[in-house]
């Protein structure tokens, strides 16, 4: 079985993080959202991966995620040909690296607890066509959500239905067998012009044998800064302990509680109280400050006389306040600087891009 991996679009609610980066590049426990996807995939024995990307992103992607080699597989970068017509095209692109044999679809920014292994057991040792997870949520109508009969097995799957027929959604995983090519021939556009993934999962459970498995821990599609702030607490509680080490020197008065990881040639000041799970990338500067739980720190951050908690700050970003920053998202290089520290005193000074939220 080979793997297939969404990782196109172009995440507009994510903005303005996604300007400049694709959103399955975020990082969530410091490690790309993809790194964890990819992780799942090869853990259930699956070696083979195709990452669907944007046009021109081909480059980009691979020095960011590699060859496959970290994980023990061989990764394909494939470009999104024809526009953006729904996630059954998206399968449909891939034809040539899949053609054949069954495989799995994961769409690159849903994060889960735990493994896929039982849910690609399942496939193989049932005699499948098709298998789907689903997730019990409290707004299906965002979601491809599934209909049953009363007798509890699969009637059809809808897209984004305004009156939904159940409270469980359609993950982004997914395992097709060879058909899906040909059957793909027979459907049509939706009425919002894409080809939904949610029609071809209908077809198969008309046409062949379909099973779905609930996932009964989290599951997160991170399409939001909240959900990306949560999925990252997510991934922290599921990190391993041995995953937390301190490389770098600490001063011996630095009080650490819980779970906390630092990497090479950072420097905390003896003034600071850091109490995970905190991971803190490399060649850090942590000065005078509270780094509370579920924070994720980049490379090369500096943080001076300042509170951050439940919290993602990404590689450069420096940040001098006597304030308290939580729940939030602090991009590539970005400042904040306390206001008392520049003239006059009578104003804020902000550089605001589209999507942003700032509290004062």
């Amino acid at each position: 079985m080979k793997a297939l991996i969404a990782a196109g679009g172009r995440a507009t609610r994510l903005r303005p993080i996604t300007w400049t980066r694709n959103k399955h590049l975020i990082p969530l426990g410091n490690k790309p959202m993809l790194w964890y996807v990819i992780k799942k995939i090869t853990n259930a024995g699956i070696k083979e991966i195709v990452i669907n990307v944007n046009p021109g992103e081909v480059k980009y992607m691979s020095q960011a995620i590699g060859d496959g080699s970290e994980f023990g597989a061989q990764i394909t970068y494939l470009e999104q040909r024809g526009g953006a017509k729904g996630l059954a095209h998206v399968v449909a692109n891939a034809e040539e690296h899949l053609k054949g044999e069954p495989f799995l679809f994961f769409l690159g920014d849903n994060i889960i607890l735990g493994s896929i292994n039982k849910f690609v057991d399942r496939f193989v040792n049932e005699g499948l066509d098709c298998m789907i997870a689903l997730s019990r949520v409290k707004d299906p109508h965002r979601f491809g959500v599934a209909e049953f009969h009363p007798d509890g097995t699969l009637k059809r799957t809808v897209e984004k239905p305004k009156d939904p027929p159940s409270p469980f959604a359609v993950t982004g995983i997914y395992i097709f067998d060879s058909q899906f090519f040909d059957a793909f021939k027979n459907i049509e556009p939706s009425p919002r012009g894409e080809y939904e993934i949610t029609d071809m999962i209908t077809w198969y459970i008309r046409n062949g044998k379909t099973g779905h498995e609930e996932i009964t821990g989290w599951w997160k599609d991170t399409g939001t800064p909240d959900a990306l702030i949560e999925g990252n607490a997510l991934i922290m509680d599921d990190m391993a302990r041995d995953e937390f080490c301190v490389d770098c020197k600490v001063h011996e008065d630095t009080e650490l509680q819980g779970l906390v990881s630092i990497g090479e040639g950072s420097t905390v000041s003896k003034d600071c109280l850091i109490r995970g799970p905190v991971v803190i990338g490399k060649n850090c500067t942590i000065t005078s400050s509270y780094i509370g739980p579920y924070t994720a720190i980049g490379d090369g951050v500096t943080i001076n006389h300042t509170e951050v908690e439940h919290s993602i700050i990404f590689d450069g970003a420096s940040i001098d306040t006597t304030r308290r920053i939580a729940n939030s998202l602090i991009g590539t290089n970005a400042s904040l600087i306390d206001y008392r520290r520049s003239h006059p005193k009578t104003g804020h000074r902000l550089i605001i891009g589209d999507n942003s939220i700032v509290e004062l």
